[in-house]
């Protein structure tokens, strides 16, 4: 058998990120796994909106996805943030400890950036099922990983924003150099991060060098005064 490889995937910019460099690094990735959290869920492991989009996206990259339905996180919300985001990784845990009946586990790709909530749990996840962690956006300068993405032909749709700065307008936009500039002069007068980290905003990456058909989206946009969303009517591949 093989050593393969799981590559944590909602199709938005950083987990896409973090499996792009595992390929391009030669790690055998033979699954994408994707967990849907549910529309409206507050969830503290999760990118939430389209992530129904990862399954066109797996298709064009041409690995096979697994896709695990947690249920609806609110209905497991815990007394406090950390034991929900324990709760919250459990089922994603008992999905990679059944692909390991299936395959030769030897890792995980994930795509967190600063969020030691989140990787501290996942990091303990691994020791736990006794594989290895790729998470090469980890501590890295989010400028400049916004840079590489764009620089090797990443094309990320806004789908989701809610911070200081950023309207209605941002509903659906590319995520390219202008964007980044505008994102920099926020960051500057709101502390808005510029890949998103703290949740300002949600993407969904629509083309890119590991993808063999762009994907395009039609949309509703859903606007709530400070905060809003674009809701996918339809997504096919080119």
């Amino acid at each position: 058998m093989t050593d393969d490889w799981v590559s944590l995937f909602s199709g938005g910019k950083d987990s896409s990120w973090a499996l792009y460099r595992a390929l391009e690094a030669g790690l055998n990735v033979t699954r994408l796994l994707t967990v849907h959290p549910g529309e409206g869920s507050d969830s503290y492991m999760y990118h939430v909106p389209e992530t129904g989009l990862a399954r066109l996206a797996a298709e064009s990259i041409g690995i096979e996805i697994v896709e695990v339905d947690p249920g609806d996180l609110r209905a497991t919300a815990a007394s406090d943030s950390a034991a929900q985001g324990d709760a919250e990784l459990e089922p994603l845990e008992a999905a990679l400890r059944d692909l390991g009946d299936e395959v030769d586990l030897a890792g995980v790709t994930a795509g967190a950036i600063e969020s030691e909530f989140q990787t501290s749990r996942i990091r303990a996840m691994c020791d736990r099922l006794g594989v290895d962690l790729f998470a090469p956006l980890w501590q890295r300068d989010p400028e400049a990983l916004a840079r590489e993405m764009l620089d090797a032909g990443f094309e990320i749709t806004i789908l989701q924003v809610a911070a200081a700065g950023l309207d209605e307008s941002w509903l659906g936009r590319t995520l390219d150099a202008d964007a980044l500039a505008e994102l920099r002069e926020l960051n500057e007068r709101y502390g808005v991060h510029l890949l998103g980290e703290g949740g300002e905003f949600e993407t969904f990456v629509t083309n890119g060098p590991h993808m063999s058909r762009r994907i395009e989206l039609e949309y509703e946009t859903e606007w709530e005064g400070t905060r809003g969303r674009i809701r996918v009517t339809d997504a096919r591949l080119a």
